[in-house]
């Protein structure tokens, strides 16, 4: 994850999930990992060269010891309490194999080329951080069918604390944001196979990342102002 590793390169797709460990045998698992000083560096060089970036559901999860991890995207999804811009925030929670309706939103974008104004998808769905202000929403999430989970507690092994009903909608499930002269698109969908079958999300996918590597998307983004501290 650097320049000379990404030669030729002109996006990234980010669909992992690293930075926890799962396997920690204390009461507050998972336990988050520090980041390689070499990926840090990585990452910073590749933001200097201007690397588009887009981003799929559990990335959101990713690194949650590194803040500028989460600066980068433009929220996260915790596992665990976290500060984050100086606040104390609590985990996160999911609702799997939810139904829900998604709008796109109206605007002329490259991502939403081709979109409908609705579609549904089946997918699992976040509660989570989201940096309102730092964001532009493509995509908006309607009312879910489902129960939302704590994260924490599922990883636990404990019994949920409360009825999580259905967060306020809508909510954004898709926006884009920047990182320097770097754009960023994460789309929040993508926990199962049918989502990337689905033919709008597909199709989605392919828009976002070839806006992100084209000059037009690093223009938008310089025009951001958006600096990031790795």
């Amino acid at each position: 994850m650097n320049p000379a590793g990404l030669r030729g390169f002109e996006a990234i797709l980010l669909h992992d999930m690293p930075g926890m460990d799962f396997r920690a045998a204390v009461p507050e698992r998972p336990e988050p990992v520090e980041p390689p000083r070499e990926l840090v560096a990585g990452f910073a060089a590749l933001i200097e060269q201007e690397m588009g970036f887009v981003a799929l559901h559990h990335a959101l999860a990713a690194w949650p010891g590194w803040p500028a991890y989460a600066e980068l995207l433009g929220g996260a999804f915790l596992y665990r309490p976290r500060v984050i811009r100086g606040e104390l925030r609590p985990g996160s929670a999911y609702a799997p194999g939810a139904r829900y309706e998604v709008t796109r939103a109206h605007i002329d974008h490259p991502v939403l080329a081709g979109v409908p104004d609705r579609f549904e998808l089946s997918d699992e769905a976040y509660r989570h951080e989201l940096f309102m202000a730092e964001i532009e929403p493509l995509l908006w999430r309607g009312p879910v069918e489902g129960r939302f989970l704590s994260a924490m507690h599922t990883v636990r092994g404990l019994p949920d604390p409360c009825e999580r009903s259905a967060a306020p909608s809508p909510v954004p499930i898709g926006w884009a944001t920047s990182a320097g002269k770097c754009p960023v698109v994460v789309l929040q969908p993508r926990d199962v196979p049918g989502t990337f079958a689905h033919p709008v999300f597909g199709a989605i996918v392919g828009n976002a990342l070839r806006w992100v590597a084209s000059p037009e998307a690093r223009e938008w983004a310089e025009g951001r102002h958006r600096t990031i501290a790795f």
